[in-house]
């Protein structure tokens, strides 16, 4: 299943399926009168309390009649516990960086007010000189889960969704660290829906590209990654309760402005564009705004 967080004139703010072929979709509203079922209001309450067990029940009656091109798309999840990503966990990124990647998750945790629509203007400082790309495969927690064994870490997982890490590269150099270049609001656009993880046979054999402009920047695979999915869950669980609806963004691949021999940031106005494989697709224009004290 995909599930997407929308926006509709008639209906508001709400949430629905995504037909199979990705050009529909099936709303909360219209799975009711279709099922029966009452399924939650909230998002959150439909991914992580069983409900979707019940309508699979139905998934091969339910008539998808409304067009994707009708609706906004949200952010899948709009108030997540926990937002956490992993730094150079990809080989080729790492070795384009020049630096040995770590066996153990280098992370730091970005604030869901960084969330962006997979479509929306990502808004930037105007005096930022070194805005950067970083397209990702988000992972979904779907149960709490401490201290889990490597064998049963996939189990904690309900879905996946692209994550794009935008990074003010100015600010991380500043600072040393990764936080507040990559925190700052509309730096965390996702989606464009969750895809649960039965749909996805290996994770860890998934095409990611991003463009810039129509020009491939990146093209890569999840075969890269240094650390793969159940080791990064299970590591994490060591220290931190993974909780229902927690994201953890799992590095990005070769290819970002950043490692270039001549850096090309992105300016006003470009249009960056994320595919990864079976995940769907996010588009966002690049809008420098107001300038701010960096």
């Amino acid at each position: 299943m995909k599930i997407a967080r929308i926006n509709h004139k008639e209906f508001g703010e709400t949430y629905g399926l995504i037909s199979p072929d990705s050009n529909k979709i099936i709303t909360k509203i219209e799975i009711q009168e279709q099922t029966g079922i009452p399924i939650p209001q909230n998002i959150k309450e439909f991914l992580f309390g069983d409900w979707i067990k019940e309508v699979r029940k139905y998934e091969n009656k339910l008539r998808f009649s409304l067009s994707i091109q009708k609706v906004e798309f949200l952010a899948p999840l709009p108030n997540p516990n926990k937002i956490m990503c992993l730094a150079f966990n990809y080989h080729d990124h790492a070795k384009d960086a020049g630096l040995t990647p770590s066996l153990e998750p280098v992370i730091f945790l970005k604030p869901r007010t960084a969330l962006n629509g997979p479509f929306n203007d990502i808004l930037c400082p105007g005096n930022v000189q070194r805005l950067d790309y970083e397209a990702e495969i988000a992972v979904v927690i779907g149960k709490t889960t401490k201290k889990i064994k490597v064998n049963d870490a996939m189990d904690s997982i309900f879905g996946y969704m692209i994550f794009h890490d935008v990074s003010a590269r100015d600010i991380q150099f500043k600072d040393k660290q990764f936080t507040r270049g990559k925190s700052i609001d509309t730096f965390a656009p996702c989606g464009p829906w969750i895809t649960t993880k039965e749909e996805i046979e290996d994770p860890q054999n998934l095409r990611i590209i991003t463009k810039v402009n129509d020009e491939i920047r990146q093209n890569s695979s999840s075969s890269k990654m240094v650390i793969p999915i159940e080791k990064i869950i299970t590591s994490l669980s060591q220290l931190i309760t993974l909780e229902p609806g927690d994201i953890i963004s799992t590095g990005t691949p070769a290819g970002v402005a950043m490692s270039m021999n001549n850096p090309r940031y992105l300016s006003h106005d470009d249009i960056v564009e994320i595919n990864i494989e079976k995940l769907g697709t996010i588009k966002n224009r690049i809008s420098f705004i107001d300038k701010v004290n960096l």
